[in-house]
């Protein structure tokens, strides 16, 4: 009978006790309280002049068990084996723990700017590579907006109609890109770092060199801006 009544509120306060392993620490005094109800009742069995010293011990033992088995900081991990205590709530830890470091985030790639095609409207008279006045505001206004934009280079386009060999013409839509990258670079002020100029030749009509206005068209200059890195 002694066996029996020893018994059942041993179990009674090692169960509860178990039941405190992972509370936060501010369930600590109930766990305390629990271990010392259940003390008082153990001393209780003996006699009733045990059961004061039994609450206090078993008070004692409850926030031992509690430190021992509880979790302080609600990280998962108990406080004995706890390297890291007082870890702030909702932080990633390890085994130990320890805040896991998180992975720097990969930097952003930046897409390349789409190149800008400027449709200048520089035409030359046949088998001519001089730049004619009417055509002087067009190149102003690209000079202009790439002062506006000093990030910008250009590509110079020169082309020709299909009168003429290809060398010829090759060499004829050059000496076209070139002229007008002249005008930019020495009367508007664009540094020549920031220009390139290249010909097509007869490669790339745009009208119809089987009539006079068709190949009047392609002789011309274009140009095609992007942003620098």
């Amino acid at each position: 009978m002694s066996m029996v009544r020893t018994a059942v509120p041993l179990i009674l306060v090692s169960g509860l006790l178990s039941g405190c392993a992972g509370l936060v620490e501010s369930d600590w005094p109930t766990c305390a309280a629990v271990g010392g109800v259940g003390g008082a009742a153990l001393g209780a069995i003996e006699s009733s002049s045990w059961a004061a010293a039994g609450l206090g011990v078993g008070a004692i033992t409850g926030a031992a068990y509690c430190w021992v088995h509880g979790d302080a900081d609600g990280d998962g991990v108990v406080n004995k084996l706890d390297k890291c205590p007082g870890t702030p709530k909702g932080t990633k830890v390890d085994a130990d723990g320890c805040p896991v470091p998180e992975e720097a985030a990969p930097a952003p790639v930046a897409e390349a700017a789409e190149p800008v095609r400027v449709e200048l409207d520089v035409k030359f008279d046949f088998d001519k590579a001089v730049v004619k006045e009417e055509s002087q505001a067009d190149i102003k206004a690209l000079a202009d907006f790439m002062s506006q934009y000093p990030q910008t280079t250009a590509t110079v386009e020169g082309h020709t109609d299909a009168v003429g060999t290809d060398a010829y013409n090759q060499s004829l839509s050059e000496k076209r890109a070139g002229a007008v990258r002249d005008v930019l670079v020495n009367q508007y002020g664009v540094g020549g770092e920031r220009l390139n100029s290249v010909g097509y030749g007869e490669s790339r009509p745009v009208a119809d060199n089987a009539t006079e206005e068709g190949r009047a068209i392609n002789r011309r200059v274009e140009a095609e801006v992007e942003a620098r890195p």
